[in-house]
């Protein structure tokens, strides 16, 4: 018997509201584009702790975690390897700054996000919208393909 499990690997995204807009970052590493702040949880770490941590090291923003917004974990929702994301929505005030492999971070608009958003993170930001204009979370996925 093998002791190799291949499991989806946890990973934790911010959206990071500052005013009227929300943080993204440009990333350094492939998948290139824009993204929402986040990464891969450490062993030992809370979801909550990790969302915090990420988000300080690529945008510098000491966040307050508000809500969870959902969990997505659609195998091809990054085309490195089988991720789940648990996607927290905060708030911050400040000035982002691109950090750890962020090449840059900045705050736009909804109506004038940039292009490519890498990854699932359009899906999710249009999650994000339809939740702060009707207070009603993503259903979940009936887990059909």
């Amino acid at each position: 018997m093998s002791d190799t499990y291949l499991n989806p690997i946890p990973t934790v995204d911010v959206i990071i509201r500052i005013g009227d807009g929300i943080v993204l970052i440009r990333r350094k590493n492939p998948p290139h584009g824009w993204a929402l702040p986040g990464g891969f949880m450490d062993v030992g770490e809370t979801c909550e702790t990790a969302a915090a941590r990420e988000a300080k090291e690529e945008t510098g923003l000491t966040v307050q975690l508000e809500s969870l917004l959902n969990v997505y974990s659609d195998p091809r929702r990054d085309p490195r390897k089988h991720t789940m994301t648990v996607v927290y929505v905060a708030t911050a005030t400040g000035v982002p700054v691109g950090m750890d492999d962020a090449a840059e971070a900045r705050i736009f608009l909804l109506n004038e996000l940039p292009s490519p958003i890498v990854f699932d993170h359009r899906l999710i930001i249009s999650d994000y919208e339809r939740f702060i204009s009707t207070g009603i979370r993503p259903a979940p996925v009936n887990g059909q393909d």
